[in-house]
């Protein structure tokens, strides 16, 4: 076949080019700057030009061509917007499912020539055609899994989509990459957020949103216990970066409007939920699913609770638990699965 490979400078994405290349097809790698480190120039070096130079070196020891193709503004208008309008109405965004669904295999595949019959990505998911739609099924290795990232993705975008590391596991991918020397073999898995790179997280929101101080309050009390620099800054679970003695303290609650953060000393289970409300659904076979009772992600990660689904209003749904969980908050994803297949997923209200 002739396939695009999303080629990111990282393991995964190497690997998955060396085994499509092992395998005969017609591959053109694509790196694609979405990165926004031109704007944080004062922070020091661009760390995607690590990124890229790796990608080279990859291409070129398979010799395989590598395009690179800007998408900044498309980023900027979709991903990067959405993210500060989540933050700044005191939501938690996952840009992350927005890069998948709007850009990787949304705009990118508008970019690219129609002669490409698959579009490639080192994303830890298994695909399955059963004779009438496209499934999304997850993978091997329960922790990096990435079908939660994917949720939002469509019948349309799913029939051009290609994972060639679905079968594997992440120990297996690392002595694939080993095998083939591939100039990134050693190089350690990235945790930050698609489009930041190495910026942290807390710069990015002080650049576009600034800092405003407001007041800390025990929750328990009522008593103000110390200042921050914007409701923003924080989640809801966050343990760590309050600057207080006395802790361990909990954000367990953010007053958007009045810019005050609640905390609480007590563990954090005896203020869990179990119960919350979901809209914004992509359910990827189309349908509204039959059975009630389901698995559900509320975050990235090995962790899946049993759940009941059901819908209360048009588009708008109760999920039950049975279990509770401390960090549940609004403009969180929730993503829903039958056994090992992922069927879509909404946003927490």
């Amino acid at each position: 076949m002739k396939i695009a490979v999303l080629l990111s400078g990282g393991v995964d994405s190497s690997v998955a080019l060396r085994l499509l290349k092992k395998e005969g097809h017609d591959i053109t790698a694509y790196y694609l700057k979405i990165w926004l480190q031109d704007e944080f120039s004062f922070l020091g070096d661009c760390p995607w030009e690590e990124d890229l130079n790796y990608a080279r070196g990859v291409c070129k020891q398979a010799n395989v061509s590598l395009e690179v193709l800007p998408l900044q503004t498309e980023y900027w208008e979709t991903v990067v917007t959405y993210t500060i309008s989540e933050i700044k109405e005191g939501r938690t965004p996952n840009p992350d499912m927005f890069c998948n669904s709007l850009i990787k295999f949304g705009q990118f595949y508008d970019k690219i020539d129609n002669s490409f019959e698959k579009v490639a990505s080192g994303h830890y998911a298994r695909l399955e055609f059963d004779g009438n739609k496209y499934q999304l099924k997850t993978t091997p290795d329960k922790v990096k899994d990435q079908t939660y990232f994917l949720a939002y993705l469509t019948q349309q975008q799913l029939s051009r989509a290609f994972f060639p590391l679905g079968n594997l596991n992440k120990k297996e991918v690392r002595k694939l990459a080993m095998e083939f020397d591939l100039p990134n073999k050693d190089r350690k898995d990235s945790q930050g957020i698609c489009f930041l790179g190495q910026i942290k997280f807390n710069e990015f929101v002080k650049h576009h949103l600034g800092e405003i101080k407001g007041d800390i309050v025990d929750i328990d009390s009522g008593k103000k216990v110390g200042e921050h620099n914007g409701y923003y800054f924080y989640t809801i679970g966050q343990r760590s970066g309050l600057g207080l003695s006395g802790g361990p303290w909990y954000v367990v609650k953010k007053d958007v409007v009045n810019n005050i953060i609640f905390i609480s000393r007590e563990n954090l289970a005896k203020k869990a939920k179990d119960t919350f409300t979901v809209g914004k659904f992509n359910w990827i076979s189309q349908k509204v699913p039959a059975k009630k009772d389901l698995s559900v992600k509320i975050r990235h990660g090995a962790n899946y609770y049993g759940c009941s689904l059901n819908f209360i209003d048009e588009g708008i749904a109760e999920v039950k638990l049975n279990k509770t969980d401390q960090g549940i908050a609004p403009g969180q994803f929730a993503v829903f699965y039958d056994d090992d297949l992922c069927l879509g997923g909404g946003v927490i209200l």
